[in-house]
């Protein structure tokens, strides 16, 4: 471990003496610091605040803005009396009298009162309310700091937890959208205690962003502080506390251990610079629970699947002047996983060993050109390798409905130089807040060196075919599998909140994506949405809005496309080959090449949302909204052979010179309708929190860019239940507190079923795939099981000193605490001795013990 965190300490150590030492030698006090924070009447504070220190009605001395913190400064203030000023949308101005003389007088703690409702309702032990402004929807997730102390946390995975509000309709190709301090990005990599608020469906319709907000988690980090603080966490599980995996033939010695925390401060003197160290080591020693069936019989197994995740984070904040702060943040991530994918069907030499190194730099501006215009600007430049490579070096078999066994044939070396840039201004006047920015969501050098299945493939329909040697397909690679290309990916927006007249917001956006390698250059996407609270009255809010949103395709894709051209990979679909040396007979050993192509007429996914709802404020620290929310997909992607062997007897390609083509397609749609009950706020004197139902229908006829129906000819069976659909889901996560002695938190989550589909296991349309289903019978017609599991945690502050900012916390989480088996994937291939049985089940009841200190 110490080898691989050597280069990027001492990198940060070179940063900080770097910036450290030569601003304390050219720092000149003219005067005193002037701090304090803006918070509003439940002591929230407020981000982005701005704030002005004048002489009088007219004599501006300094401007500048609330940090993440709600923090604001005025440095080299000459003695004297002065009037702060602090404004934040939706909340009254407010303005505070100060002297100044040769100390600096006590910070300052602005409170803003509300200008109509209040714009935020978070997910805490504050007063809650609701609000008139666009983006302050109530059935929108907003979890704070001291929340996310409380709640029962697998891992401290903050993003997990979060995610469980996520709208599966609404991620794109690419997975959930995740937003870091404004800047889209793949991954948080920052420590868990260095996250200071997350948030989900927050302005479901800005147009600064591509996908929904019902797809998306936005991130607040924590900045440095003028201030020593730290945070250091101890997270232990030992299986021996566990109950067993309902497929595990014995309970497996597992063992996992997390250090994690973060301190920061100021550097140097002046109160212009600070920084915040931030890192986690986490060590897992887990098992994967086999459950196959083979000629032998049935397979109960244990397989090591030892898992190390390392991290360090480092951020730099510094006030140039009173209206320029800039903020570098360099961090640094390694990962490595083995035996990965292995469990259920999948025995141990199936499995891929995988690890994961990346390092990146992130630079944030941020600009009051004046009182009423503002520039933020980040760019971010990072370097990945990921390289996996395979248990075993033996041919793959797959025996449908039965086991996964052989080699993992997933050799792939990934590599990625990659920029990201944003850049905004924001603009007020009047009753208008408009925001303009450009954007580049990824501007990458990708390298994928892939080596994969190159060892080949075997796919058979049954225990009985594989003990007879007969395969329906062997699928291959060879040839050169070194690739390189650039991906590009260009946004740009405009919106406008407009305060129409008191109790009614209207927003309108308007955005443009564009990806290369897909040549419609049409993605225009129209937003708007509206607030009114009829009559002046502050406890009704109805909400409706509007959006078109774009998709992207991801880099695996377009990798595909491009590896397929001449001097590339060769792929290989043999059908009915001889076995197990498939090119035995001289027609296999003929047999034509295949790719992937475009569609001609292929374009990037749109998706049309709109809603309608309500938010009403029962009482002053409790809210109900109800929502209901329509998802229409149009353009999805998909991929189907089009050179398939033609019906009705599918023995035939139609272009001999070409085995499978693989065309990229976007013909595919969906749709999905949604009812959404939320409570949030005190509920009770001793329960506050969100509770969420939500009864919804999802359908549509692919399942990503990856997947192919089961007749490339016939289409009809195809529109069904997505994957993802769950007409029922409950949520609910909190706090309780009834004595004083300790904190409760408390996380429950329910699903109805979800679907599977009934397959043949047969090779009927001799496409190589073997995914047909029974005549007349569509796609997810099967229902698996429901899932339910009841989290919680119990902890107990220790203060020091009598000061709440100092001291120990001790934690004692179970999660599943019912030990409910919720079973995972089934088996829907007829004939397989497990159909329509499960053969994995999620984790059984887990304790989990934690520590954490606070200076």
């Amino acid at each position: 471990m110490e080898n691989r965190l050597t280069s990027p300490v001492v990198v940060l150590l070179v940063l900080i003496a770097t910036l450290a030492v030569p601003l304390n030698a050219r720092q000149q006090q003219n005067g005193p610091t002037v701090t304090g924070v803006a918070v509003d009447a439940s002591g929230a504070v407020l981000p982005g605040a701005q704030v002005v220190l004048t002489t009088g009605p007219t004599t501006v001395v300094q401007t500048t803005s609330a940090d993440a913190t709600g923090m604001f400064r005025f440095v080299s203030v000459p003695p004297g009396r002065y009037e702060v000023t602090v404004s934040f949308e939706g909340f009254q101005a407010t303005t505070v009298r100060v002297t100044v003389d040769r100390r600096a007088p006590s910070p300052l703690r602005v409170t803003l009162p509300l200008a109509k409702l209040k714009q935020d309702v978070t997910v805490s032990n504050q007063a809650t309310g609701v609000s008139t402004a666009t983006s302050a929807n109530s059935d929108a997730v907003t979890v704070n700091q001291d929340m996310l102390a409380s709640l029962p946390v697998f891992d401290q995975d903050y993003l997990a937890t979060i995610s469980r509000f996520l709208d599966a309709g609404s991620i794109g190709t690419g997975g959930v959208t995740v937003v870091v301090n404004g800047m889209e990005v793949s991954a948080l990599r920052v420590s868990a205690s260095a996250v200071q608020q997350i948030k989900i469906n927050q302005d479901p319709y800005s147009a600064e962003y591509a996908r929904p907000g019902r797809g998306r988690i936005e991130i607040l980090t924590k900045p440095g502080s003028q201030e020593y603080h730290g945070e250091g966490n101890v997270i232990f599980r030992d299986a021996r506390l566990d109950a067993r995996n309902a497929f595990a033939p014995t309970k497996p010695p597992e063992q996992r251990r997390i250090l994690e925390g973060t301190i920061g401060g100021p550097l140097g003197h002046g109160g212009q610079t600070s920084f915040l160290l931030s890192g986690h080591d986490q060590m897992e020693d887990q098992q994967a629970v086999v459950f196959a069936i083979q000629m032998s019989g049935t397979v109960q197994d244990l397989v090591p699947q030892p898992n190390r995740q390392s991290l360090l984070a480092f951020s730099i904040t510094r006030q140039i002047s009173n209206r320029v702060t800039i903020s570098i943040r360099p961090n640094y991530e390694y990962e490595s996983n083995r035996n990965r994918g292995v469990g259920g069907t999948t025995l141990a030499t199936a499995g891929t060993n995988f690890e994961h190194k990346e390092q990146q730099v992130v630079y944030t501006q941020q600009t009051v050109i004046r009182p009423t215009l503002l520039h933020q600007f980040q760019i971010l430049v990072g370097h990945e390798r990921e390289p996996v490579s395979s248990v075993s070096s033996a041919p793959g078999i797959v025996v449908a409905g039965a086991f996964t066994g052989g080699g993992g044939q997933g050799d792939l070396l990934r590599t990625e130089l990659h920029m990201q840039l944003m850049t905004s201004l924001v603009w007020t006047k009047t009753q208008h807040l408009v925001q303009a920015g450009f954007q580049l969501p990824d501007w990458s050098r990708r390298g994928f060196y892939d080596r994969s299945n190159f060892g080949g493939t075997f796919s058979f329909a049954s225990l009985a075919a594989y003990a007879a040697g007969t395969p329906y397909a062997f699928t291959e690679q060879r040839g050169n599998g070194d690739l390189a290309f650039v991906e590009k990916q260009v946004g740009a927006y405009i919106k406008d909140d407009w305060q129409a007249r008191p109790g009614m917001t209207v927003s309108f956006g308007l955005r443009y994506d564009w990806q290369n390698y897909f040549h419609d250059t049409n993605n225009v996407a129209p937003r708007a949405s509206l607030a009114y609270a009829p009559g002046g009255d502050k406890t009704n809010v109805f909400r409706a809005g509007a959006g078109i949103f774009n998709d992207r395709s991801g880099p695996v894709a377009i990798a595909d496309l491009l590896h397929s051209q001449p001097g590339g990979l060769v792929r290989y679909v043999i059908t009915n080959p001889s076995y197990p040396d498939p090119f035995q007979s001289t027609t296999a050993a003929a047999e034509p090449q295949s790719i992937v192509r475009l569609a001609p007429d292929v374009q990037i996914p749109q998706s049309v949302q709109y809603s309608l709802g309500v938010d009403h404020q029962l009482r002053k620290t409790t809210t109900l909204s109800l929502t209901y929310t329509g998802l229409h997909g149009y353009h999805m992607f998909r991929s189907r052979d089009v050179n398939a062997p033609l019906p009705p007897l599918y023995l035939v390609r139609p272009n001999p010179a070409y085995g499978a083509v693989r065309q990229i397609e976007s013909s595919g749609r969906q749709q999905s309708d949604s009812l959404q009950v939320t409570l949030r706020g005190k509920v009770t004197r001793w329960f506050d929190g969100q509770m969420q139902y939500t009864f919804s229908r999802a359908r549509n006829d692919t399942n990503g860019i990856g997947s192919y129906p089961a007749n490339d000819y016939d289409l009809s069976g195809e529109w069904a239940r997505a994957d993802f659909d769950r007409p029922h889901r409950f949520l609910l996560l909190g706090r309780i507190n009834p004595w004083k002695v300790a904190d409760v938190g408390i996380g429950l989550t329910m699903n109805s079923a979800g679907p599977y589909t009934e397959l043949l296991g047969q090779d009927v349309f001799n496409n190589g795939r073997g995914r047909a289903r029974p005549a007349g019978v569509g796609r997810n017609t099967l229902d698996g099981a429901a899932f339910a599991s009841l989290d919680l945690r119990v902890s107990r502050d220790l203060t020091i000193g009598g000061k709440d900012e100092r001291g120990m916390t001790l934690g004692f989480d179970a999660f599943n605490l019912l030990n409910r088996v919720n079973y995972g994937s089934y088996i829907g291939t007829l004939g397989s001795p497990l159909f329509g049985r499960p053969v994995t089940a999620q984790s059984p009841r887990q304790l989990q013990l934690s520590a954490r200190v606070k200076f």
